[in-house]
């Protein structure tokens, strides 16, 4: 050991070090993605629910106003 120089012992600690980090990096970006993919089908479905929700919505009041209209003239025969 004495005729080794520090940087001798330095470099196979870094690149170790450095391997772990690339290994946790990818692993981070791989669940991040998995994720992000998650959440826009998650948006997707909202969407979907929420235009047929609206739909729904206007079938509800075109049903509404025909049966005020159906009504409306009972009402006024007194």
């Amino acid at each position: 050991m004495e005729g080794l120089p520090e940087s001798a012992l330095l470099v196979p600690i870094v690149g170790t070090v450095a391997g772990v980090i690339m290994i946790i990096a990818i692993v981070a970006i791989v669940f991040w993605y998995k994720a992000r993919e998650r959440e826009l089908q998650v948006h997707e479905h909202m969407r979907m629910q929420e235009k047929e929700h609206q739909r729904r919505m206007k079938e509800l009041d075109l049903e509404l106003e025909k049966t005020k209209d159906r009504h409306a003239p009972e009402k006024a025969q007194p």
